[in-house]
């Protein structure tokens, strides 16, 4: 898996589960992304801030301090499709 893919991927799942804490299967795919991002892709030091337009993730990889950027409305459709399935929110 690409790096951009896999951050991206780690965003939306982490965006997830912040958001639902009791989903366990959300933190697993989290840990699994980031045994992807530090294994696959030296990647260390994870986190995440949104501002108005953009989540940013900023991270180490190569001794040095990286960041990217994603739009809000990309980031949180994993979000809203799981929050308008009936059968995940009971």
């Amino acid at each position: 898996m690409k790096l951009g893919d896999a951050l991206f991927n780690w965003l939306q799942i982490k965006v997830v589960a912040d958001a639902r804490p009791d989903d366990r299967s959300a933190a697993e795919t989290v840990r699994f992304f980031e045994e992807i991002l530090s294994e696959d892709h030296q990647v260390g030091q994870l986190s995440y801030s949104k501002d108005a337009a953009m989540y940013t993730i900023r991270y180490q990889a190569d001794g040095r301090p990286r960041m990217q950027m994603y739009p809000i409305d990309a980031v949180e459709q994993l979000l809203e499709s799981i929050q308008s399935e009936p059968k995940y929110n009971q």
